[in-house]
């Protein structure tokens, strides 16, 4: 995730921070552009140059008095990426509504809804960004990721239509993102399990007599590099074992 903070913006000139985050609030534009220079400047060498002076870094983009957290679009060169606009503690305004005080907003670039591979290539960077999120802020995604549409339900938010137009043109609801970042969540935090590969301070003290006697016993080795390869449940099944006597032969 690159950032490029609008700091001209009215809405970061407020310097205005949320007490609680309740969660993550999906956008989309609304504009057939699907460059992040359109939204997001001074160009940093990737995102390509603003032409036309509209973008959103100064006070009142469009006459408006909005701004987002992030925005996820193309670069200069295509590329898709996701671009930080604003810390992600400080109110944004971009649903209009008392939403603005307790969600994470994230505005995807729409191209004119009828590329598939585009839609795709926003909805897995959308999916990458849900889950950095979720992570840092422990939200859970089946209750806390929503749309405008779905801050508009709650009561939390102007009466708008994204994303649900847009992801509907491909076969996918706002249920189906919730998953998928649920799913791809769960598979980060597995794949970040600690491994101990050694008998040394990082592994548990608790564990380390018991692995050094199955190592010199000879019940345990490990790869050509000597490395262990467990992880906290074997470690736990391991003492459980010698705690039974499985290893005094």
């Amino acid at each position: 995730m690159e950032k490029c903070f609008l700091t001209k913006n009215d809405c970061y000139l407020k310097q205005e921070y949320m007490e609680k985050i309740d969660g993550i609030m999906l956008h989309s534009t609304g504009s057939n552009n699907p460059y992040l220079k359109r939204y997001v400047q001074p160009d940093d060498g990737k995102l390509g140059k603003n032409k036309n002076g509209n973008h959103w870094n100064q006070k009142k983009p469009d006459g408006r008095s909005v701004c987002v957290h992030a925005f996820i679009g193309k670069l200069e060169n295509g590329n898709i990426a996701t671009y930080q606009t604003l810390p992600f503690n400080m109110v944004a305004w971009h649903c209009g509504g008392v939403g603005n005080k307790h969600y994470i907003s994230v505005e995807l670039c729409e191209d004119d809804l009828s590329n598939k591979q585009y839609f795709e290539n926003i909805y897995t960077e959308a999916i990458k960004f849900a889950v950095d999120i979720c992570r840092l802020y422990q939200i859970n995604p089946r209750s806390g990721i929503i749309c405008h549409a779905e801050g508009y339900q709650r009561g939390i938010a102007t009466n708008h239509s994204d994303v649900l137009h847009w992801f509907s043109n491909f076969g996918k609801t706002m249920n189906d993102f919730r998953n998928d970042v649920k799913r791809s969540l769960e598979q980060k935090e597995e794949g970040t399990k600690m491994i101990y590969n050694y008998i040394d301070k990082n592994m548990p003290e608790y564990a380390r007599p018991v692995i050094q006697k199955i190592v010199n016993k000879g019940f345990l080795k490990g790869n050509e590099k000597g490395e262990l390869g467990l992880n906290d449940d074997l470690l736990r099944t391991l003492v459980i074992l010698d705690r039974a006597g499985c290893f005094d032969k």
